[in-house]
């Protein structure tokens, strides 16, 4: 019967397949009649060995049930060639007496007669040493029961039952040993069941291992491995072998022995001639390689393979020690190719997000053919190469193309995923850093620059500021790298304004302070105040935070409408450890000053009652400390006849409403006229008694505004459901001479403050350079000032004979006491 033709020609160098086809052919050729025959029948069909019979008591000729070893030869599994077979067995059993001794050394099958009571158990013997094998000595394998019987033959053992299924386990290097020839096919015992023991059998190898081998000729190697290699073709293609196989078994034998002798075990030589007969040959070498690689590039493209079969030709690829040279380069070759060619292509046709997961599943799926099949050696090359090829090779593209997309939709999970990718890249992280800075900068500057954003600046400062920081925490694991980037950034672009972003950052804190704001309550407000002091810190104009601090302060503890005495003491606290106790002392003052003008208050009230004096006006005085305060524009006015009223207002409300004892109706110019008020104080005035809550004036027209020629008359339609009823102040909306005037200050400020600095160090110094008197007067400033301001007021100082230039030395400077 012919073997069937094997298509895969990676599976021809797994032996493996081809003895399981043949088996099965055979179980199915067999099982026609009823029955499966015995795995030694099988074989023996496949490599009829010489009978001979053992001797054993009670049996003279050794023919009728015994042990019956097999002879070393192969045949035809063909029935002709079964035939010569038989004849060739005759022959040389009739030729056993002329046999050398050293064939006597045979491998034993002892079987049990099935008429026998007193049989024992089937076992299958093996010599367990050689005289100079490195190969351990195979075990011997007991069967289950006396109807059990075992075989071995080349090296491949397999059990039989007559009432179960054969079980056969071939593996790989089992068919590495049936190329190779194993060494102990070659031996045979001649001893009989009944005469062997564990001393008899080391007496015997002890006399092979003493015993002097014959030198073979200098060509007997050619010419036996010539006659195996027919033997084995001819087997494989079912026909006869024109050998006598006792020569080809005594050739074998003379071979084994000889490789022991030179110290290679029949592992290693088989190893060492499948190396060198077969996949040594380029031609196979190479269709076996380029299989291999054809069959990862279709599991790449998402083809389904046989993956048990690429893991044993790679595995017989590392046990050659070929794998790193035949297959290693040219696989590193082709995955670098494949991912150059995939990620140039990709990143023209997809966006970022949707390359990024292509880029972590293909990492993914070579992790998994590293465990799955490939050899641990290439895990390094391999997820290098493609990093390289995928990430390393399109950093700045990959920036360029979707990182502002990605952090503008604040896409945490493919941000975070980026940040994986660029990390496992050497260079990726400073890459992704230099970008991140570049973002935020120009983020944060269209924010800052831009004059209409000026009233929702600090609110989008805030927002920015915490989805930076969310990013950094959740995206990019907290790198120090990039908070220190950040902080950077936001020095930079929050300055490009200058002075701007501290006076309205002092505006909104007072906002948020002032009464009446219900958007937040207390643990709110204390945590926005704390995101203020984070952007306060990056400003360099904090003098200008203070001038505007301290006039919103100002009015809101004067007026009454401070939110809560907590909250504003609090943020005093909060700029204080910012900037120290210089910073915030003069507000410090202001609050002894209003608590000291409520405790005067009190007891001014004490000795008013006391007195008996008639009338019940309240009146609230405020004593403050000129250092400490905003400077006012001091103002004249008329106080009119005393008029009596149960209302709580100001000093100008007042003046304002005892007019009306002396009159129904007044336009706008004439109480101006009569009570001297500035002008825009006037109109707000009249805005909070004819337009307010409490109207107790009326405005003719009507209207929020105080206009030109409005006219105002005695509300006696107003009622409330209080007696004593407090009329509110509308806060003065500062002007835009209001804010030159402050902005004005603080450039005078700076100056005597400069001044100071100036004078401080030459005292100190007495005689110095001027690059070392610039160096450290920009030591001790808080706020940045040019070289051109700075050389001013050296001028200045030394035109007051503060100082003098050297005239010696014109850029050195002495002190002039």
């Amino acid at each position: 019967m012919d073997t069937p033709a094997r298509s895969n020609s990676l599976g021809n160098l797994a032996g493996d397949r081809w003895m399981d086809d043949r088996y099965k052919e055979r179980m199915d050729e067999w099982g026609v009649d009823g029955g499966i025959p015995s795995p030694q029948n099988y074989l023996c069909q496949q490599f009829p060995a010489r009978q001979k019979m053992s001797q054993s008591s009670g049996s003279g000729d050794g023919r009728d049930g015994g042990s019956i070893s097999e002879d070393n030869g192969f045949s035809s599994p063909n029935p002709s060639a079964a035939a010569a077979a038989q004849e060739v067995r005759s022959a040389t059993d009739g030729n056993t007496s002329t046999t050398p001794p050293t064939s006597a050394k045979k491998r034993k099958l002892n079987s049990s007669s099935s008429s026998s009571s007193n049989s024992s158990n089937e076992r299958e013997d093996f010599d367990s040493t050689s005289s100079s094998s490195s190969t351990p000595p195979l075990q011997p394998r007991d069967s289950a029961s006396p109807s059990t019987s075992s075989f071995s033959c080349l090296g491949v053992s397999v059990a039989a039952s007559s009432h179960a299924p054969i079980q056969k386990k071939l593996r790989f290097e089992d068919t590495l040993e049936f190329v190779g020839f194993d060494a102990k096919m070659a031996e045979e015992s001649s001893s009989s069941s009944s005469s062997s023991s564990p001393t008899a059998a080391t007496s015997q190898q002890q006399q092979l291992k003493n015993k002097n081998k014959p030198k073979l000729p200098e060509n007997y190697t050619d010419e036996t491995w010539q006659k195996l290699k027919e033997a084995v073709e001819a087997i494989q293609n079912s026909t006869s072998i024109k050998y006598n196989l006792e020569e080809l078994y005594q050739g074998l034998k003379n071979k084994t022995q000889q490789a022991s002798d030179q110290s290679l075990a029949p592992w290693d030589m088989g190893l060492e001639l499948f190396r060198a007969h077969i996949i040594s040959d380029q031609k196979v070498q190479n269709k076996t390689i380029d299989g291999i690689l054809l069959l990862i590039e279709r599991e790449r493209n998402g083809e389904a393979i046989d993956r048990s079969l690429l893991r044993s030709l790679l595995s017989m690829l590392s046990d050659l020690q070929i794998y790193q040279d035949s297959f290693e380069q040219r696989f590193l070759e082709e995955t670098n190719r494949l991912y150059a060619a995939e990620g140039q292509k990709l990143m023209q046709e997809r966006e970022v997000p949707e390359y990024l997961h292509h880029v972590n599943k293909r990492l993914e799926e070579e992790a998994d053919r590293l465990i799955t099949y490939l050899d641990q050696t290439t895990q390094k090359s391999l997820i290098a190469t493609v990093e390289k090829q995928l990430l390393g090779e399109h950093l700045t593209a990959i920036l360029q193309k979707g990182l502002n997309n990605l952090l503008d939709e604040n896409r945490i999970q493919d941000l975070s995923l980026l940040y994986q990718l660029f990390s496992r890249v050497r260079g990726g992280v400073q890459v992704l850093l230099q970008q991140w800075i570049e973002y935020i900068k120009a983020f944060g500057s269209t924010i800052v620059i831009n004059p209409e954003k000026d009233k929702t600046m600090v609110q989008e400062l805030l927002d920015f500021k915490d989805k930076v920081d969310h990013i950094i925490d959740i995206c990019f694991m907290k790198n120090e790298k990039f908070i220190n980037a950040m902080k950077e950034a936001f020095e930079t672009f929050i300055n490009k304004r200058p002075n701007k972003p501290a006076e309205l950052i002092a505006k909104y804190v007072d906002s948020k302070l002032r009464a009446g704001n219900k958007e937040a309550t207390d643990e709110e407000l204390e945590k926005m105040l704390d995101k203020i002091m984070i952007i306060f810190r990056f400003i360099y104009g904090k003098d200008v935070f203070e001038a505007f601090y301290k006039k919103d302060l100002a009015k809101r503890l004067l007026v009454g409408k401070s939110a809560s005495v907590d909250a504003e003491k609090s943020m005093l606290s909060k700029l204080k450890h910012e900037c120290g106790a210089a910073f915030t002392s003069k507000l410090e003052g202001m609050f002894k000053d209003m608590e000291l003008s409520k405790d005067i208050m009190i007891q001014f009230k004490q000795y008013m009652q006391n007195q008996n004096v008639p009338g019940n006006i309240e009146l609230t005085v405020n004593i403050l400390t000129m250092g400490y305060w905003p400077t006012y524009v001091p103002m004249e006015v008329h106080l009119p006849p005393e008029g009596k009223k149960e209302l709580q207002v100001s000093l100008f409300q007042t003046l304002v409403l005892l007019m009306f004892n002396e009159g129904e109706e007044f336009s706008l110019e004439e109480i101006k006229q009569a009570t001297g008020i500035e002008d825009g104080e006037l109109r707000r005035t009249l805005q909070s008694l004819a337009c307010g809550k409490a109207r107790v004036l009326a405005k003719n027209p009507k209207g929020k505004d105080i206009e030109d020629g409005d006219k105002f008359i005695c509300n006696d339609d107003f009622k409330h459901k209080l007696f004593r009823i407090k009329i509110n102040q509308i806060q003065m909306k500062e002007t835009v001479e209001e804010q030159a005037s402050t902005t004005e200050r603080v450039f005078q400020d700076r100056q005597y403050q400069i001044d100071a600095a100036i004078v401080r160090i030459m005292k100190m110094r007495k005689t110095l350079s001027h690059n070392l008197l610039v160096s450290e007067v920009y030591n001790q400033l808080k706020f940045p000032v040019k070289p051109a301001d700075l050389k001013k007021r050296i001028e200045s100082l030394i035109d007051r004979d503060y100082m003098e230039r050297d005239k010696e030395n014109p850029n050195q400077y002495n002190y002039i006491a």
